[in-house]
């Protein structure tokens, strides 16, 4: 069983993984293949993420910003059709016990409930908090999301609320090398719906490169 920081640390280096997508509304299947390279970020870094994010005065002083763990992400994708996607992101994560404005953790009144694929039960063991991005997957520009962390199950979920959809990405590493994703993404509902309608679901066994 991995805490949230070693977890980080085992995800740091070179993945390679070939992915299957299903999008279940036109009746297709697609593969991919995608090579990842994942680093920590600095100090400065973190910094400059979590204030472009939240205010002044919104974290504990207690808390230690470089204690957070943070990624620094470039992938470049191939689909089976030739297609090539390439995209560079930093993310941070603030568990949510740093952070001192209850208005920052409420959940937006106009947002969807949440998933049936994202429910999980309330437990002492789970980590959960706020997840930064500079870079959004589905849309382009920053974005804040949600995210939880299960080390009985060494299992890392990520809730993104996008204006025209809602992912549920899920990454579970079952060896020092290896780690299964699983990405459910589902169309936006109205404000207080559970997303129902899915538009892709794409799951793949990711390897470490050593």
């Amino acid at each position: 069983m991995l805490e949230i920081q070693d977890f980080f640390s085992a995800c740091v280096g070179n993945w390679k993984t070939e992915r299957t997508y299903h999008y279940p509304l036109q009746n297709e299947v697609e593969r991919s293949y995608t090579e990842f390279k994942v680093g920590g970020l600095s100090l400065v870094e973190k910094s400059q993420i979590s204030s472009a994010f939240l205010p002044v005065g919104t974290m504990s002083e207690t808390e230690e910003i470089d204690r957070f763990p943070g990624f620094r992400i470039g992938f470049d994708t191939v689909s089976e059709k030739g297609e090539r996607v390439a995209m560079n992101l930093k993310a941070l994560f603030i568990p949510d016990r740093a952070i001192l404005n209850p208005n920052l953790l409420a959940k937006d009144p106009l947002a969807p409930a949440t998933p049936l694929a994202a429910e999980m039960l309330d437990s002492t063991e789970i980590v959960r908090g706020l997840y930064l991005r500079d870079e959004g997957y589905s849309e382009t520009g920053a974005i804040t999301g949600r995210f939880t962390y299960l080390p009985s199950r060494q299992t890392l979920e990520l809730v993104t609320y996008y204006s025209r959809s809602v992912a549920v990405d899920q990454l579970r590493l079952i060896s020092p090398i290896s780690r299964l994703r699983t990405i459910v993404t589902y169309q936006r509902p109205q404000p207080g719906e559970v997303p129902t309608v899915i538009n892709l679901v794409g799951f793949g066994l990711e390897q470490k490169s050593l």
